[in-house]
């Protein structure tokens, strides 16, 4: 039982009796354990955290793009669940938004949003900084087109976030490689700047890129690193 599990249904099978439950595992969430030495990777909180709606959630947000191969996920980031039971427990946060069957797909047996809908999602609940920087994560991860998520968007023309979200989109670029460099280049576009270019190659005699520099204006020869 190395990944997360319901504790009421290991004891009904006889897996497990209540003293074991109680002495050799810890508890995530209400009704939903872990053995106790187990490190809680991303997945193993997304699981823990579909477990306690009883299977019927849907993974969302952070652990939804740790799923699809995002990097810089914080492992004891809040699991978002689209849900519709509020009474969410700490480390658990629900989302009541309506998701359409097309948005979802299956991973490691769990049904989470697609990248398409997690970058919606991201732009309509999080801050504008930690929504660019998310996106622009899980993009280097997966083959996002603005086109789709602005066709998505136009499904949910009247959700709350819509405008924020479109203004995220506007503003990802798969080029970031870190959440300082998403930062610091939205930063930049917020102070009128023309918007940089990511990973600019540096040339040596040959033609051969011989470093990349974060961000810059190529034709002002300006760096930002």
């Amino acid at each position: 039982m190395r990944q997360p599990f319901i504790g009421s249904e290991a004891i009904a099978t006889g897996a497990l009796t209540k003293t074991q439950l109680a002495t050799r595992y810890r508890r995530l969430f209400p009704d939903v354990y872990v053995e106790r030495d187990v490190d809680l990777i991303a997945e193993f909180r997304a699981r823990a955290g579909w477990l306690w709606t009883g299977r019927r959630g849907v993974v969302a947000g952070f652990a939804a793009a740790a799923l699809h191969g995002s990097k810089w996920v914080d492992e004891a980031q809040v699991v978002d669940l689209i849900h519709d039971n509020r009474r969410s427990p700490p480390g658990v946060q629900t989302h009541r938004d309506r998701v359409d069957k097309d948005e979802i797909e299956l991973v490691a047996g769990m049904p989470i949003t697609s990248p398409v809908r997690t970058v919606l999602d991201f732009g309509c609940w999080y801050p504008i900084m930690t929504a660019v920087a998310a996106i622009d994560a899980l993009a280097r991860a997966t083959e996002i087109k603005v086109a789709d998520v602005e066709l998505l968007a136009r499904r949910y023309a009247g959700r709350k976030g819509i405008t924020q979200a479109r203004h995220a989109v506007d503003l990802f670029d798969a080029g970031a490689q870190s959440p300082k460099e998403s930062w610091l280049r939205v930063v930049l576009i917020q102070a009128g700047l023309p918007r940089p270019q990511t990973q600019i190659p540096v040339l040596n005699e040959f033609g051969s890129a011989i470093a990349y520099l974060d961000m810059g204006w190529e034709d002002t020869k300006v760096a930002v690193e």
